[in-house]
């Protein structure tokens, strides 16, 4: 399929003439672009644009999953009927393997999967597979760490047909050799079952399940069903099952692999023992052997992605296959908040590099554990070709690359300024921001509330919950689907006010905020530079009572110089309305955001949002209890008792709510 964008806007404003300088651009052989693109002013229906008109494979790179789960979500909806993909670290929580030679302290690695991320990341690599050309893959710098050879990802893809002859048996074994497991009792993601003459098999990238009849050796059945009713779909004349996990590998490979893995050993405990390092060779002749016998019986053991060279083949210090060698060719590279992205992309090798180098020196690794590593900038560089970078405020980086030319998009269609920006004095700013919260709670918007610290957040949380603010904190350390979650709370209603440190600043979509508050604005440093103070000042420039309020004792160069470029592209934009006799409207997301590809309304990511609130929360009140309590019944029918607590849970704190 071709890419067929479908929106009820066209472009307007800057819209029009940066869609065309960077279709030209690519057309030209432009390498290297740079869109800078004003908060809200369109830069994803621009890039959207520029997408359907080149018709070529996507890649969005972001620096965060909350970012990228919304940018996502947007380009769902402006190709509903091509793939869009989804692609971050599958990971709710990762602590690394790692040994702190100062304290003598080992720390294993511990870690807890989200396992609807993991099946997403699978439908990306197996769409990117397909041979399909529609198709663009939101990521977030997860696409530049090691993944398994797509040679062997591609070569373990099961192709079946009504009338193929093939044993039945034959047929189980490519399951397993493609990761699927056989589960009689539990009918989940990445299983299969058997019954007589009919194979049913889930796969992990899916929300719906095959069945596979058999007569003798021929199918003679290939069907789609509802794995949680049963229920018929539809029936097909070929099918493909792609494999269950990104890091499979051909079984003819493990052989050589475990034979490689043995002779490196041999070799690195010479070298240990003729440097005095005995207590070291012992630790490292343990655990390998123990590894290998693992491999060897079981065809994985903890850790095994240390090991990744052997079984993909690669020699001594290459670079690991990742998300973008699963791309064709001829694929563009879109990276977005470019001046946030690209730094975080260039360090990523040098902590990981630190970390796995202690791991080898004092025994615990094969120096072989160092190839399983992030990509470095230049590799990062060389195995993408076309890249638009999008910000608005690039750095020295992309303004080199670009050669300065540079696509400016700084009108809104919307016709919305950027907002006011008003200096007050950090004595009492607390009570002053409480003050201008009720006020914007009295008008249904909503506020965003940036600090130094994470510490400092949760501390001021507590604070506003005890003055009866609605508001939850979000920071690093809340998980990817929670992060998610609390934006919906504050599109929809449910909360008025998030405050956060950092992910707060670039490219949230939150047209519902009219106030941001930024506290401690005089503090200099990464958080409070002109870049910083722009892009966190930019969150209120979606609504058209943007107001942003910086607490500060001084004016400091990085505060004056983003209050200079707010008033003179508040000035522009003015004019550009006066001129084409333009009122500016606020546009209001509505809808929840799914990370799904489910029709369901009963996922897990829908917990307080079965209907859209009104301006009155308090007359919405019952009927959103009716539905969640629908939605409990629901969930407990098809078995979902976790799902159900939840909704069960969120209907008491519904109805102690005054």
């Amino acid at each position: 399929m071709k890419f067929k964008l479908q929106s009820d806007y066209k472009p307007t404003g800057d819209q029009p003439q940066a869609i065309e300088q960077l279709y030209s651009g690519l057309v030209e052989g432009a390498e290297n672009q740079t869109l800078l693109g004003i908060t809200g002013s369109g830069k994803t229906f621009t890039v959207a644009n520029v997408i359907e008109k080149i018709q070529r494979p996507t890649l969005v790179l972001s620096h965060n999953k909350t970012l990228a789960a919304q940018l996502y979500e947007e380009f769902k909806k402006f190709f509903p009927n091509n793939a869009v993909e989804y692609f971050v670290s599958y990971y709710d929580y990762y602590q690394p393997e790692a040994y702190l030679p100062t304290t003598n302290t080992y720390i294993e690695k511990d870690l807890s999967i989200n396992d609807e991320i993991e099946k997403l990341r699978i439908s990306a690599t197996s769409s990117l597979l397909s041979g399909r050309k529609d198709v663009i893959v939101v990521s977030s710098v997860s696409c530049l760490y090691g993944i398994g050879n797509p040679e062997d990802f591609k070569s373990n893809v099961i192709d079946l047909k009504k009338g193929q002859i093939i044993s039945r048996n034959v047929l189980l074994r490519k399951f397993v050799n493609s990761l699927y497991s056989r589960n009689e009792v539990e009918f989940n993601r990445g299983n299969f079952r058997v019954k007589g003459e009919t194979i049913d098999i889930f796969p992990a990238y899916a929300d719906i399940a095959y069945r596979i009849g058999f007569w003798d050796d021929e199918i003679e059945d290939l069907e789609s069903f509802d794995p949680i009713t049963g229920d018929f779909i539809e029936s097909f004349e070929n099918l493909k099952i792609y494999p269950a996990n990104i890091f499979v590998t051909d079984p003819n490979r493990v052989h050589d692999a475990v034979k490689d893995i043995q002779l490196d050993l041999g070799e690195h405990l010479a070298y240990l023992k003729d440097i005095g390092k005995h207590l070291e060779a012992k630790r490292l002749d343990e655990r390998v052997t123990f590894d290998v016998e693992m491999i060897k019986e079981m065809g994985y053991c903890p850790g095994i992605e240390n090991y990744s060279r052997y079984f993909d083949g690669r020699p001594a210090g290459s670079r690991p296959f990742c998300l973008i060698d699963y791309f064709p060719d001829n694929f563009l590279t879109v990276i977005d908040e470019s001046h946030v992205t690209i730094p975080q992309i260039r360090a990523m090798y040098g902590g990981d590099n630190s970390r796995k180098t202690n791991l080898v020196d004092y025994g615990f690794r094969l120096p072989a554990a160092i190839d399983n590593r992030p990509l470095k900038f230049e590799e990062f560089e060389d195995v993408t070709n076309d890249k638009i970078y999008i910000s608005a405020t690039p750095a020295d980086y992309e303004l080199e690359k670009s050669e300065g030319v540079i696509v400016e998009q700084i009108i809104r269609p919307t016709g919305i300024p950027d907002p006011i920006i008003d200096v007050r004095p950090s004595l009492n700013q607390i009570d002053d921001l409480l003050e201008e919260i009720n006020i914007r709670i009295e008008k249904n918007e909503r506020i965003l509330v940036t600090t130094l610290t994470k510490r400092m957040a949760e501390e001021l949380n507590k604070f506003m919950l005890n003055k009866d603010i609605n508001c939850r904190y979000i920071h690093s350390d809340v998980d990817t689907l929670e992060r998610i979650e609390i934006m919906e709370q504050l599109r929809s209603g449910l909360i008025d006010m998030i405050i956060g440190v950092n992910l707060l600043r670039e490219g949230l979509d939150l047209p519902q905020v009219s106030l941001v508050a930024i506290l401690d604005a005089d503090k200099e440093g990464f958080l409070r530079t002109t870049r910083s103070l722009t892009q966190t000042a930019g969150r209120a420039a979606r609504n058209v009572n943007g107001y942003v309020i910086m607490y500060a004792d001084r004016v400091t160069k990085a505060m004056q110089e983003t209050i200079d470029a707010t008033n003179r592209r508040r000035s522009i934009q003015l004019e550009y309305n006066r001129v084409n006799n333009i009122i500016p409207k606020q546009v209001v997301r509505t809808g929840k955001a799914s990370l799904t590809s489910s029709d369901s309304d009963y996922e897990s990511g829908d917990l307080a949002m079965a209907s859209e609130p009104s301006a009155d929360y308090s007359t919405n009140k019952d009927s959103l209890i009716a539905s969640l309590t629908v939605k409990m019944k629901r969930a407990s029918k098809n078995e979902e008792y976790l799902l159900a607590a939840q909704y069960r849970d969120e209907i008491m704190k519904l109805k102690n709510k005054k």
